[in-house]
């Protein structure tokens, strides 16, 4: 086959292979970890011994082949970087179950706390269609045997059976009776209604325990970590990691009382009393969390009647790498109301975009950035978030592996090792632009396979090794 019977792409591919500074990017490619969109830096990096200021190694991009150095993006999402998702992904995974199990810091004592994995979801703003189970069958969306129909003529039943992949699911059964202003506002307020959860809590528990606040902060502390997930209706719901502590923190061990159904209660009770009161015109209404939570226990084993840390590390690690696109929309900031028409989303995703360029423009709701978060159907806060005490950063986990790679980059080049152990940097790096350049992306999605695949060996090997 001649070249002339590639496609575009492969020709382009090819024709970067045959560059003289093919090899170093391919190189530094691969140290990205196959990054989607990496960033091009120009500058310089000098290595210095702290104890005797002996120079260990000077790096400069103006010596490389390609005259700059190819860092990754970091982006979370992996609609827009497979490669440093998959990277998020795993400390997320980490940064949970340490949590839990212990590790990266923390004591393995820490499994015994009482911990339990809650999930708090939205309101109803309206019916929409549904994938339902039971037993491992589908179930019929909404099944009504008189057949309604709504004020606008439309049917408030469904009885066909959607998949879990089926576009319809999560689209209103009428638009015109969904509350479209009611969910983009609900989701630019879910931020405020976690912040005012976490701050209930050990409120409620001392109420229940019938002492002060005060009085049960020096016996008890409360730890969590919880993630984001957007729900087939474009709206937010959260999942949590709560646990219980003595004062110091995973280390302690909390009291002999604080129980799993005392979390439960304290949970579910905080819930139900926060509310979050804003203005909605000449009325003030009150936000609050739906009637749907699930609170389960977590154990270490999959025995018990619960769910399992490592279920649940896993969950949460997964959803960190999603955001709205899930529920429809674009990864991208939307910066104008004639943009929207054009955009590939769902219809669904459509109005709650528009609603929230609508609702920006209204006096009562201008403090709200809404026409920013648009993209995001309003939702404006954090998709992972951690109290200080449930267990290690993701900033000390990217920490420990920048070392250990500069580690294995002394030893490859033969460096002299300090002579107290310690170094300091002093390095100066200027943009260059991003992403892949003519004839990259095959190779840079070539790499990422292969980096992918060579992990799941490993792992697989260590999990044949436990057995």
């Amino acid at each position: 086959m001649t070249p002339g019977h590639f496609s575009a792409d492969i020709r382009a591919a090819i024709e970067r292979a045959a560059m003289p500074d093919f090899d170093r990017w391919h190189r530094m490619v691969y140290a990205t970890g196959g990054c989607a969109q990496p960033i091009r830096l120009h500058g310089e990096r000098i290595t210095v011994d702290a104890g005797t200021g002996e120079v260990l190694d000077v790096y400069r991009t103006a010596d490389e082949p390609t005259g700059f150095l190819l860092t990754a993006c970091g982006n979370r999402r992996a609609s827009r970087c497979p490669a440093c998702s998959a990277t998020y992904k795993d400390d997320t995974y980490h940064l949970i179950i340490s949590g839990l199990r212990g590790g990266k810091g923390v004591p393995e004592d820490v499994s015994g706390h009482p911990r339990v994995f809650a999930t708090f979801t939205a309101p109803s703003f309206g019916a929409v269609h549904a994938h339902r189970e039971k037993d491992g069958k589908t179930l019929p969306c909404r099944p009504r045997r008189d057949f309604p129909v709504c004020e606008h003529g439309r049917p408030e039943g469904c009885g066909a059976r959607h998949e879990r992949d089926d576009p319809q699911a999560g689209q209103p059964l009428c638009v015109s009776c969904y509350d479209y202003e009611g969910a983009v506002l609900w989701n630019a307020h879910a931020g405020e209604l976690c912040r005012r959860l976490t701050q209930a809590l050990p409120g409620v528990l001392a109420s229940l325990l019938g002492v002060r606040r005060s009085t049960l902060r020096r016996t008890l502390r409360l730890s969590y970590a919880k993630v984001a997930e957007y729900q087939v209706r474009g709206l937010v719901h959260f999942h949590a990691v709560i646990r219980l502590d003595g004062p110091d923190g995973p280390a302690d061990r909390p009291p002999d009382w604080a129980t799993v159904p005392l979390l439960d209660q304290a949970i579910r009770q905080a819930a139900g009393q926060i509310v979050v009161p804003m203005a909605d015109g000449l009325s003030p209404i009150q936000l609050s969390w739906g009637d749907q939570l699930d609170v389960r226990p977590v154990y270490v084993s999959n025995d018990l009647d619960g769910v399992s840390d490592q279920r649940v590390a896993s969950y949460v690690a997964k959803y960190a790498t999603k955001g709205a696109e899930s529920a429809g929309t674009v990864d991208r900031p939307v910066r104008n109301a004639w943009e929207v028409a054009g955009l590939d989303v769902t219809e669904h995703a459509r109005r709650m975009i528009y609603t929230c360029f609508v609702l920006a423009d209204l006096p009562e709701y201008r403090d709200i950035p809404l026409r920013q978060w648009a993209h995001m159907l309003g939702y404006r806060g954090h998709f992972s978030t951690k109290s200080r005490h449930y267990s290690t950063t993701l900033g000390d986990l990217r920490q420990a592996r920048a070392a250990y790679r500069a580690e294995q980059a002394r030893l490859i080049l033969g460096l002299p090792e300090p002579e107290d152990g310690k170094t300091f940097t002093l390095s100066e790096w200027r943009y260059a632009g991003s992403g892949h350049r003519h004839g990259e992306p095959f190779w840079a999605e070539l790499a990422r396979q292969s980096i992918t695949a060579a992990r799941r060996i490993a792992r697989d090997g260590e999990l044949e090794d436990r057995h």
